[in-house]
């Protein structure tokens, strides 16, 4: 039997797939890592810092921190949120930042990793996923989701703009684009509840470890 389980959960901007990871993480004991926080700590310290060059500063200060202080921390803001899109076009970024997540996933054999390039780049090969999940979401639904998220405190107008933007962003950079692999199992969060997301995830897992056992 196979002692380990990777699974990869790619989407677009606040399509479900942080709280779709969450769960079956909680459910399957998955140590869970938010590939998308490495970027938004990346933005939210360059934000504060103002570096001269980008590249050798993130270099110097991502070697510092731990994935727990940052997953601990709000990196949900707005004017991260706009500045994130563009941070993650940048090749020389995330090569360090892939670097980062693959240190982390060498060493944990049960793990579920959600962003937007993890079945496409990060989990494609040595190691490969077990299993892959795509999040898609109505751009009005995730917006104004978001929105209660921020507590109201932006326009939600403003809210939705910035998620169709990110999407627009990340599907079309050259590197690493956004885009479901021919696998992926396609979760539409739009149309579910989290009782029905899990349900779903969970009979495709089990699937999955069915095959394991055999």
């Amino acid at each position: 039997m196979k002692n380990s389980l990777i699974i990869a959960c790619d989407g677009e901007a606040a399509s479900g797939k942080s709280t779709g990871a969450k769960l079956i993480s909680k459910k399957y004991k998955l140590l869970l890592i938010n590939s998308g926080l490495f970027y938004r700590y990346a933005s939210k310290i360059i934000i504060e810092n103002k570096p001269k060059k980008i590249v050798p500063f993130l270099k110097k200060e991502l070697k510092k921190i731990k994935y727990e202080n940052i997953s601990s921390q709000n990196l949900h803001t707005q004017e991260i949120s706009k500045y994130v899109g563009l941070l993650a076009k940048k090749k020389a970024v995330r090569l360090i930042i892939n670097g980062l997540q693959r240190k982390i996933i060498k060493k944990n054999k049960k793990i579920c990793v959600e962003g937007r390039d993890i079945a496409s780049k990060i989990l494609n090969n040595k190691p490969r996923y077990d299993i892959a999940f795509y999040f898609k979401c109505n751009n009005n639904v995730a917006g104004y989701r978001r929105w209660l998220d921020l507590k109201k405190k932006v326009p939600l107008k403003e809210v939705k703009k910035t998620l169709r933007l990110r999407t627009k962003l990340d599907k079309t950079r050259v590197h690493s684009p956004l885009k479901r692999v021919k696998d992926a199992i396609l979760i539409r969060s739009d149309k579910l509840s989290k009782k029905q997301m899990l349900e779903k995830m969970t009979l495709e897992i089990n699937k999955k470890l069915k095959k394991f056992v055999k």
